[in-house]
């Protein structure tokens, strides 16, 4: 479960500095930091919901669509880790 922990932490982290990147901002991001710290806009967190979906083939259910989740990256990666495995027992 560790492997798979880091390989998801990564494609978060991934997905949040490639976004940072796009707005020529610094892309040091720490798992908890906040990501409207690291610059993200309204518009970055739309963009990195579908780049989530995208990345982990689900859709999030609007129920998780929350200030909450998309958070810091940890928090993302709860909800992922969360969704996909509902995703698995299903």
């Amino acid at each position: 479960m560790q492997a798979f922990d880091t390989e998801l932490r990564n494609r978060v982290i991934k997905l949040v500095k490639g976004i940072l990147t796009q707005n020529s901002l610094p892309a040091d991001v720490t798992p908890s930091a906040k990501l409207v710290d690291a610059g993200l806009t309204s518009m970055d967190m739309v963009n990195l919901m579908l780049g989530v979906e995208a990345e982990f083939d689900f859709t999030i259910p609007q129920s998780e669509i929350t200030p909450e989740n998309f958070q810091s990256v940890e928090t993302l990666e709860r909800m992922v880790a969360t969704q996909l495995r509902l995703a698995a027992a299903a």
